[in-house]
């Protein structure tokens, strides 16, 4: 009664649609010239339990009012440079497996749209797949594709493990049952089940790209594409997310969920210890399911090598996001040092490894692009930082009014310059090539490896 009810509310309230699938009859809204089919739940879990696919159902499949989201801390610097979060939006959920897709509202009959599936980032910590600012409505209405966004656990409830009570890599095994249920449903939301792109900035970069080498993976994509992974952080963790096992293992199954966000920060590893790794401290973990051993994984990327297309890049300045926003740092040390820390860890974390990573797929015989984005806008303060990408590729003025990071940059710079960027993407997602006769935005430096 109550299902009919709140679907009863929103058709009355809202333009609809109802998806008559084989996973269940599912409301959808119309909504901008697109359909947004919100927050579905494709899997549950119990805390430091393996996702359990959900079942299809007989009842009509209802979007809840608030976007869900794993237990998290507020980031102060994602504030100051991305945007407020209106927290009276989101409902916290700790088994937070939920995806929604993003379609067309007139598509022509029996086609089969290219899919983009989008893991966001926030260094395996924060964020959800349905943040404003990662809202795909500007690129599925420009490009005439489908795109889902994915939800997974986070923290110390999906990226820290290593026991029998605590396993490891919960977050990998709800994205890669997130991406069984679209190998199989999203046909019926007219997307091609066989053309399917798996899309992740930063952290979201990393996990896919160990996507790629996981166990129990085969056929649920064809392409990547990988933005500002870092990638430089991936090696050597073990004694660092040992120590933070350690450190939190009072946290039990029974212990409130709010209470365990409020105070596993206290026991996060020494950066004196673990130098750079630390500012990561949660993350995929080698040597546990559904990933193999540390010394084994680059010859894992050169087996998957012919299988995958890859897209892989960063920006020009990835870690202004962080130093040029050090009150510290710009207080004591001069412009031309903090430039310089900029080119540097920016290579370490986030560069070299991805240029890297393009020549060995290369060498194997693999399809890749490698691409770096430049803000091209002088004495900008901080450059083509970390996420300087994300309003290029999913537009949404709106939601990025705010931004400390975008401050005196006229939108219509990131607009024209987002427009080719998304049809580039577009291409690469359509059939693995970005053509030489597209015109390249001023900002990207691309070339085929």
């Amino acid at each position: 009664m109550k299902s009919f009810l709140l679907s009863m509310k929103f058709q009355n309230t809202v333009k609809t649609q109802v998806f008559k699938t084989s996973f269940g009859q599912i409301v959808a809204l119309k909504e901008n010239g697109i359909i947004k089919v919100q927050s579905i739940r494709y899997a549950y879990s119990e805390r430091f339990k393996k996702p359990v696919p959900v079942k299809p159902s007989v009842s009509e499949i209802i979007f809840p009012e608030k976007t869900p989201v794993c237990p998290q801390n507020i980031s102060p610097l994602l504030e100051k440079m991305i945007g407020k979060t209106d927290l009276n939006g989101f409902d916290v959920d700790e088994s937070t497996q939920y995806l929604s897709v993003y379609r067309p509202e007139k598509i022509i009959e029996n086609e089969k749209l290219p899919v983009i599936v989008w893991i966001h980032g926030g260094s395996y910590e924060i964020g959800c797949g349905d943040l404003a600012t990662a809202d795909p409505t500007d690129w599925v209405k420009e490009q005439n594709v489908i795109i889902v966004s994915v939800s997974y656990r986070l923290g110390i409830f999906g990226f820290l493990g290593g026991s029998e009570e605590r396993p490891a890599n919960l977050g990998l095994f709800d994205i890669i049952e997130a991406l069984k249920w679209i190998k199989k449903y999203i046909s019926e939301f007219g997307g091609d089940s066989e053309n399917i792109t798996l899309f992740g900035q930063s952290s979201g970069g990393d996990a896919i790209a160990h996507i790629m080498i996981s166990e129990d993976v085969e056929d649920l994509f064809k392409k990547l594409i990988i933005h500002s992974a870092p990638l430089g952080l991936r090696k050597n963790r073990q004694k660092m997310s040992a120590e933070l096992l350690k450190n939190t293992e009072m946290y039990s199954s029974e212990t409130d969920a709010l209470e365990i966000v409020e105070n596993y920060k206290n026991h996060f590893p020494s950066f004196f210890k673990y130098g750079l790794k630390a500012a990561m401290p949660f993350g995929t973990q080698y040597g546990f399911p559904p990933l193999c051993a540390e010394n084994e994984a680059e010859e894992k990327w050169k087996q998957s090598a012919r299988k995958y297309d890859v897209l892989i890049g960063i920006n020009d300045e990835e870690t202004a996001f962080y130093l040029r926003t050090s009150e510290t740092m710009n207080k004591y040390l001069p412009k031309k040092i903090i430039n310089k820390a900029i080119r540097k860890t920016t290579e370490i974390i986030y560069g070299k490894p991805a240029q890297d990573f393009a020549e060995n797929h290369a060498k194997s015989g693999g399809n890749v692009y490698l691409f770096r984005i430049h803000s091209k806008i002088n004495d900008y303060h901080f450059g083509s930082a970390h996420a300087f990408d994300l309003p290029l590729i999913f537009g949404n003025e709106s939601a990025w009014k705010t931004s400390g990071m975008l401050r005196n940059i006229p939108w219509k710079y990131i607009h024209e310059n987002g427009q080719k960027l998304r049809l580039l993407w577009t291409e690469f997602a359509r059939n693995g090539i970005i053509s030489d006769q597209l015109e390249r935005p001023e900002i990207l430096e691309l070339r085929k490896i």
